[in-house]
């Protein structure tokens, strides 16, 4: 048997499960993830070391599991938005203009306010070299998807013009979010300029797949 495998993770209270994620997540932010001891995220936690071990195995798979987290909770946003703004009957093209806009700026204002997803964004940054899993991860799909599906569903209703659906999500998320994270980070905790950067990119994001509207005469 190898003793340096990882320890299986055991299933647990949730509760005991957020309480160390969020230690581990101020933690790795505030001190960087090689300073971190599991002892510490234990303390901050309130729980024992061996709680932390017997969850989660070692520290690597524990960072694993913060930035996963942060990426559950911005699918489950994702999701949500779609659902209020895009819904399944909309069929008005200008209705549909506003709908989007209004998508991507609670969207955007929504991830870059969240602690969560901004500590995630430097996390990976800062150790993805120690991460192989996150290349390729089911959660990028997962996001993608989400919104892919109902760019689909508008296009069969004739609001948009898009070969693939896939495609056109992934545009969208280059021209809004993917641009604001390129942005320094005191503009990106800058709602104002988040909100104007959504706009700018939704309204780019139309110009090329919004399905020309029939002229009246």
């Amino acid at each position: 048997m190898n003793d340096s495998a990882p320890k299986p993770v055991r299933r647990g209270q949730e509760h005991k499960r957020a309480d160390i994620l969020a230690a581990a997540r101020d933690l790795f932010v505030e001190s960087g993830v090689d300073r971190v001891s599991m002892d510490a995220v234990a303390a901050r936690a309130g729980v024992s070391k061996r709680t932390v071990y017997d969850y989660y195995g070692d520290k690597r798979r524990l960072l694993l599991a913060v930035i996963e987290d942060a990426g559950q909770a911005a699918l489950h946003r994702v999701r949500e938005l779609v659902d209020r703004h895009l819904p399944d009957d909309i069929d008005d093209a200008v209705a549909f203009e506003r709908a989007l806009q209004t998508f991507a700026v609670e969207l955007g204002v929504s991830q870059f306010e969240s602690s969560n997803y901004i500590a995630a964004v430097r996390l990976i940054a800062e150790n993805e070299s120690l991460l192989p899993e996150l290349e390729d991860h089911p959660l990028d799909d997962a996001h993608a998807e989400a919104l892919a599906e109902r760019f689909a569903s508008l296009a069969e209703r004739g609001l948009l013009d898009v070969d693939s659906a896939r495609l056109a999500a992934d545009h969208f998320s280059a021209l809004t979010t993917l641009r604001v994270l390129n942005e320094p980070i005191r503009r990106r905790s800058d709602a104002a300029h988040v909100r104007a950067m959504m706009i700018d990119g939704t309204r780019m994001f139309l110009r090329a797949y919004a399905k020309p509207r029939a002229v009246s005469r």
